[in-house]
């Protein structure tokens, strides 16, 4: 899990976002104080002023680090003694907020940890990974179902060759809390998910669909060589996509597939990924996220459940893990662990130690732009019938 020497003391945490009507900071604020490594010291936590200072006693942020604007914190942070001011800023807002918030944050010396998409489209990503790349900032992105120790328990034994050549990767985000047109009803997460101007170009495929693909770059490592996309929008009068299937063709002659949908009655968050290879093969579900799938053809099937103590559990699967086996671990712990591991490397930076910037076990800036040019060239695809685009950026990291 990581330790807090050589800096010894907490990491001090400044969240954007997160105010009244807010899931995700919470959820932020959880997993990056879960492991007693950080305090949430600062905050802008709302677009409005009064609102941001309003919701600054839910996180226990003093009344004078209680900031109105992402920019006033910044500011007067960068300001304040190294033995006071901020180290990491959390962006926690909706798309189109992101890449200020963050390259804001960076050339302030700030280190990032960011929500995902993490951008608004791939100009920004492109802009920003600039920004990373000319400072020593430490930039995570919280696709955080790479978090889960069974998601990292698969991924060293796929890539130590547990399962041979991969061959085909299949996942699926499927939800159905958008069947009915509820940003009508100004909900709030159903609003501004469903707003181009604020969501960017893609709805369901933005959202959700980029987690799937994610989580399939991670697990497996294969590199993407190209993309067609068929994009929908099944409730009357949405302007955004709230369904779709991507196929992609990998460089290693494998395919894969990226199903996401937020119309499907009765689902919830049904994360699942299904990898097959020459040797063997996987399966993961988020609901279900304790419990591995492994199957070879004339034996038995093997279920791998998170348990740190078991021989069959890797290093990578077992670091994760919190508690023994039998007691849940999931959504804020996954969280946690991507925060955890970037910690580390928060630590390394502030002791005057090089740390790996491009091979990290947390997303990082190299895969938010990945994740941008995904989205960009699935809607690319969708308008043009399906057509078969380029989708390995050169960012790109095996």
């Amino acid at each position: 899990m990581g330790v807090n020497a050589p800096l010894n003391r907490k990491l001090r945490m400044a969240l954007v976002g997160g105010g009244a009507g807010s899931f995700i900071g919470r959820v932020h604020s959880i997993g990056a104080c879960l492991d007693n490594r950080a305090v949430v010291t600062a905050g802008a936590l709302s677009s409005n002023p009064e609102r941001a200072k309003a919701s600054a006693p839910d996180y226990d942020i003093a009344e004078s680090r209680a900031y109105g604007s992402y920019e006033a914190m910044v500011d007067a942070e960068s300001k304040l003694p190294d033995d006071e001011r901020i180290d990491f800023v959390s962006v926690a807002t909706p798309n189109h907020t992101h890449f200020e918030v963050a390259r804001a944050a960076v050339e302030a010396g700030f280190n990032v940890v960011c929500d995902k998409p993490m951008t608004f489209d791939l100009a920004q990503a492109e802009a920003l990974l600039e920004t990373v790349e000319n400072s020593d900032a430490v930039f995570a992105v919280t696709h955080n179902y790479t978090g889960y120790p069974l998601v990292r328990q698969a991924r060293e034994m796929i890539l130590s060759g547990e399962l041979g050549e991969i061959n085909a990767i299949r996942s699926q985000y499927i939800q159905g809390w958008l069947r009915t047109p509820l940003e009508e009803e100004e909900q709030k997460q159903a609003a501004w998910r469903t707003d181009p101007s604020k969501s960017g170009a893609a709805g369901a495929f933005g959202d959700i669909a980029t987690h799937a693909y994610n989580l399939g770059r991670y697990m497996t490592g294969c590199l993407p060589e190209s993309v067609s996309c068929s994009l929908k929008t099944f409730v009357e009068g949405r302007r955004l996509d709230d369904y779709g299937t991507a196929v992609i063709r990998y460089e290693n002659g494998g395919l894969g597939t990226v199903t996401a949908s937020q119309i499907s009655h009765g689902r919830e968050n049904d994360l699942e990924i299904e990898i097959d290879g020459t040797k063997g093969s996987l399966r993961w579900r988020q609901e279900n996220p304790n419990e591995l799938i492994f199957r070879q053809n004339g034996q038995a099937h093997r279920i791998y459940t998170r348990d740190p103590n078991a021989p069959f559990m890797n290093a990578s699967g077992a670091a994760a893990c919190r508690l023994p086996s039998g007691h849940p671990e999931a959504f804020f712990e996954a969280f946690a662990n991507v925060y955890a591991s970037a910690f580390d490397d928060m630590v390394k930076r502030a002791a005057g130690e090089s740390f790996e910037r491009r091979d990290t076990v947390y997303p990082n800036i190299y895969d938010g732009v990945e994740g941008m040019y995904f989205i960009q060239q699935c809607v690319a695809s969708s308008q043009d019938g399906a057509a078969w685009l380029p989708l390995k950026h050169k960012v790109a990291r095996k």
